[in-house]
Parts: C-alpha cells; structure tokens; sequence
C-alpha cells in the first residue's frame, strides 16, 4: 500500500509526538505544518484533506500506528526485537544551492536586464522625453526585489546605473508613477512568461494551477444586517498562476480582484501557457472542476487531473471526458490521487513567493497593485531560472526561441 509506506517514511525520518490524547505528524512536503491524528473507538480520524476527501486510512494515521507497534515484537520462539528508526537523509546539491544564493543579486540583475532590453520602446511624438520603459521595469523590478522602499532603495537604482543596467537614476516619484500605469501591466505579463522560456526544455509535462491572495493596506465598509452596525472588511488581490511541478517557474499569471472565481479563469491561463509550453497533465483543486473545463482542457490535449466535488455525479451530460475521469477517479483512485496531489507544487510556489517577497503590495492604487504583484511573479522565476542554471546547468536566453 503506498500509504502505508509514506507513513512508514514519516515515521522513520520525523519526530511524531503525543500531546494529551492528539498526535501531531510533521507533514512531509511543507516543515512547517503538522496534522493531528485522534485515535477514537470509532477508528481514527486526521485533519489532512486526504482523509476527508477519501475517508480512509491516510499515511499520516499509518505513521502514528507504526510509531505505536514499532517498538518491541516477541515471536513464537520468545525472542525480542526492538525496532529503531534512522533519519534519512536525502541528496542535495548544497555546492550548487550555495553558489546560486551568494550570486544571486548579481546575476538577477544580470539577467533582469536581458530580459528588459526585450522591451519595445513606444515611439517618441511630442513633448518632454519620457523615461524609458525598459529603466522603468527594471527600477520597478529592482524595487520588488530588494524588498525597500522607494526612499531606501534608491542606491539599489545608482549601484545598477554604474554597471550599465540603467540610462540614468530615476527618482522614487517617478518610479511610483509609471507603477501606476495602465500601460506598464502588458508589458509586465509578457516579460513574466518571457522569463520562464529558459526551462521550457525541463517543463514539459506536468504542471498545476491554483490562486492566492496579496493584501493592500485598504479596508471596504459594509453594513452587516444581523448586527445592525457597519463593518470593515479587508480588500486583497488574487493571483492565478499556473506553474510547472518540476522548478515552480510560473509560467502563466492573471491578477483579479477577490470576487473573481478561480474555475473561470482556468480557459484563459492554459491557452496562454499552451503556446509556450508543452502541457500534458493539469492538477487543480475542487474550484476548477467543472465539465466545461474538463472539455477545454481535453479539446487541447491535457489530461485534466482536477478533484472532483462531494456532490459530482457520474452524469456525463453530453461531455465525454467528465464521464472518462470520473471513472478513473472512482475505480482508480490511488493513482488519480497521487496525480491531483502534484499540486502541492503550486502552494510551494506561493510560499516561496511570499515568504520572500512578502505576501502584502505597499503601492495604493489598484492598477499599481496589480503591476507589483506581476513584478513579485517575475522576481520569483528569475530565482528559479538562477538556481537552476547552477542545479541543472542551463543557459539562461530570453531571446526568441
């Protein structure tokens, strides 16, 4: 049973601890989570989403039970056999992993200006120069990077203009100013999917679509009835990406507001990454299962590994592919779930976007916003593309390809 080896992997290279009665297991994809198995007379019960969707023995519940009878075991000869776990420790390129982290600043600024002189330039008409756009994009994606503000990073900005990656040194106004341009957020979608191009080679199969959000500093006020009293609610972003399971490169984004649903926006971001990227499986949560996507992603070859809702029905209802799945889903299980459960990866990747560049926008306005969150995104797969040109040893090229 696959479960019951990942439980016993857990349970051979994590510390599973009892605290009054609630066993609490490490979760072996993010270090910083754990799930509580309670064991009952009814059987045992988890809070991990396997066991709720599925309803049966989860590896979390099998490592808790191996912890429990791995101990001591007496055969019929009366010989004792204590049992002992040994860490595991899994390879890692840590030369690889630490050349990339001490010249990461360099070589993202490096390729940040590749990837900007890529930028088309509007033609001049009339009236005063305007910055150009490419020294706008970089300040901005500069700015993002180091994580100041527009006052403390201006010596970021004169450190790029020496070296060659800036005409001249904008000031912190006119930097906010083009962020709040509607003219800059094309651009900023284009040079995010430019900047995945170099692992299209590594990126060809397998990939996952999910949304999270990124909070302004601005509040809505709405009138709560039950209470008879008037509210403040927080506003956020939601950021729909699609990014390969293999580096977590995004290689498609939409920025929204809360209010727009994430199975709406599934067509919209495959067609984009489909013209780039070899798509072949697509994992996403309960919120993107719906016939009509399921037919999208068939009519272009991508197998649909999308969780089906409690309430799904066998039904076809005129859709071929809803029936298909639904079978694979019902008699093959264990195989569908371990496809779906490949978009743990995006949730990975939103954790390295936020935990490095923070999970809240400074800008105000709703257009600026939304081009610092592309500019998060981009910021994101210059990191990747860095690591993996020293993990894989590939040639970073924004060019045509």
């Amino acid at each position: 049973m696959e479960r019951k080896q990942r439980g016993i992997e857990i349970a051979k290279t994590e510390k599973i601890e009892n605290k009054n009665g609630i066993w609490f297991v490490p979760s072996a994809s993010n270090p910083h989570k754990t799930y509580e198995v309670v064991l009952g007379i009814d059987g045992a019960k988890c809070n991990c989403e396997d066991f709720k969707e599925r309803g049966l023995k989860c590896k979390h519940q099998w490592a808790v039970w191996i912890t429990l009878t791995k101990t001591r075991t007496i055969d019929s000869r009366g010989t004792i056999t204590e049992t002992t776990t040994k860490k595991v420790v899994y390879s890692q390129s840590w030369k690889a992993y630490t050349e990339a982290t001490e010249h990461q600043k360099e070589l993202f600024q490096k390729l940040l200006n590749d990837l900007c002189n890529t930028i088309e330039e509007p033609a001049y008409t009339f009236g005063r120069p305007k910055m150009p756009m490419r020294d706008m994009v970089f300040s901005s994606a500069l700015k993002v990077y180091s994580t100041f503000s527009l006052t403390r990073f201006r010596s970021d900005n004169k450190e790029a203009q020496s070296k060659g990656y800036l005409t001249k040194t904008p000031d912190s106004t006119t930097i906010a100013k083009y962020m709040e341009s509607e003219a800059m957020t094309p651009i900023l979608k284009e040079i995010l999917q430019l900047s995945a191009m170099p692992l299209k080679a590594v990126e060809n199969n397998s990939f996952s679509i999910d949304s999270s959000g990124f909070s302004p500093n601005k509040f809505s006020r709405w009138y709560d009835y039950k209470w008879g009293k008037t509210r403040d609610r927080k506003l956020f972003y939601k950021a729909h990406i699609l990014v390969g399971n293999k580096t977590h490169i995004v290689c498609g984004a939409e920025i929204t507001s809360q209010f727009v649903a994430d199975t709406t926006m599934l067509p919209q971001l495959v067609a984009e990454v489909k013209q780039n990227f070899n798509v072949g499986e697509l994992a996403g949560d309960k919120a993107y299962s719906s016939r009509s996507n399921l037919e999208c992603l068939d009519k272009l070859g991508i197998v649909p590994m999308i969780l089906f809702k409690e309430n799904a029905t066998k039904k076809p209802k005129g859709s071929q592919i809803w029936k298909d799945m639904y079978n694979y889903f019902t008699y093959h299980r264990e195989a569908f779930l371990e496809k779906y459960h490949q978009r743990s990866n995006v949730e990975s990747a939103f954790f390295m976007i936020k935990s490095k560049f923070s999970d809240y926008v400074r800008s105000k306005t709703d257009t600026a916003c939304i081009n610092e969150i592309y500019l998060k995104l981009i910021c994101h797969n210059l990191c990747v593309v860095i690591q993996e040109t020293f993990e894989l040893g590939i040639q970073a090229n924004f060019g045509v390809v």
